[in-house]
């Protein structure tokens, strides 16, 4: 899962980075409106966790540009706590939910999740297909023979990836751009070595590769 973390505090912001990441994200970070407001248009992102108060403006006229251009990704507000119009405004200009600072790390990390489950249709913290069962809070595979397998941080966000949408096509293009940030640079090969290792788990017939187009998860329910 890729998230925007538009931030300005350098130390809050490194702090959730790592405590996203931590959790299964992919971490881009924006420190400004102009920043935020690009990179909203340009990537991919399954969930945005949006400050208010940004140096070169005010983060409500950054997300009611990425509503108008019908830019749908959920969009978590942090506000000052208290400020009631800040929520209030906030949800007008198509905020999803907001958080008061100061919060609790917990607390967030189970609100932008609640927010990710509602926009794929679901209601619990697993994905479950042709039965397969990804726990997202452990961050663990269980295969249809009811074997629990521990996942490491890349192999639990590709499977994720591949899991939410199962029979659906996924480039490699499109599986970098969800397992890394904009520092980090991946080589061609990386997917095709994690997939390697998620199929000694889930066996080669669950993740098929459609030569020259890429990879699908073929376990329907």
């Amino acid at each position: 899962m890729r998230l925007l973390l538009v931030e300005d505090d350098t130390l809050i912001a490194e702090t959730l980075n790592r405590q996203l990441s931590a959790a299964g994200f992919t971490v881009d970070e924006a420190g400004t409106a102009k920043q935020a407001e690009h990179l909203g248009k340009q990537e991919d992102y399954r969930a945005v966790v949006l400050d208010l108060g940004l140096p070169d403006g005010n983060g409500l006229d950054v997300l009611k540009s990425w509503r108008a251009d019908k830019l749908a990704m959920p969009v978590l507000v942090l506000t000052a706590r208290g400020d009631w119009q800040d929520k209030v405004n906030g949800l007008k200009a198509g905020a999803d939910d907001y958080l008061a600072k100061p919060f609790q790390t917990e607390e967030l990390l189970a609100r932008l999740n609640a927010l990710i489950r509602r926009s794929e249709g679901r209601v619990e913290a697993k994905l479950t297909a042709g039965g397969f069962e990804l726990d997202e809070h452990r961050q663990c595979l269980q295969t249809p023979d009811g074997l629990e397998h521990s996942l490491t941080g890349t192999e639990f966000r590709l499977l994720r990836c591949l899991m939410s949408r199962p029979g659906q096509l996924f480039s490699k293009e499109q599986l970098l751009e969800q397992l890394y940030n904009l520092n980090d640079s991946p080589s061609d090969n990386t997917i095709e070595a994690y997939v390697r290792r998620l199929r000694k788990i889930t066996g080669a017939e669950a993740i098929t590769t459609r030569r020259g187009q890429g990879y699908i998860f073929n376990a329907l329910d």
